[in-house]
């Protein structure tokens, strides 16, 4: 079964270092992603931006996959 996908506003990204934050829409709580966890056809995402995602559980914390504008 697919976790449901949430809302949230980027509030970091690093291009150089390929790896961000994203805020969840009623959390206070940044989630941590990779650039790996773009959807295809994502390049790249600016700070404040609006995408969905799903919140998964990696070996030690959240993070957050298939991110999509």
């Amino acid at each position: 079964m697919q976790e449901p996908r949430a809302k949230g506003l980027i509030q970091y990204y690093n291009v150089d270092r390929g790896y961000g934050f994203v805020i969840p829409y009623g959390s206070k709580d940044p989630i941590y992603f990779e650039c790996t966890a773009f959807a295809d056809g994502l390049k790249i995402v600016s700070e404040g931006q609006q995408v969905s995602f799903r919140i998964v559980l990696n070996d030690w914390r959240h993070v957050a996959e298939d991110i999509q504008p």
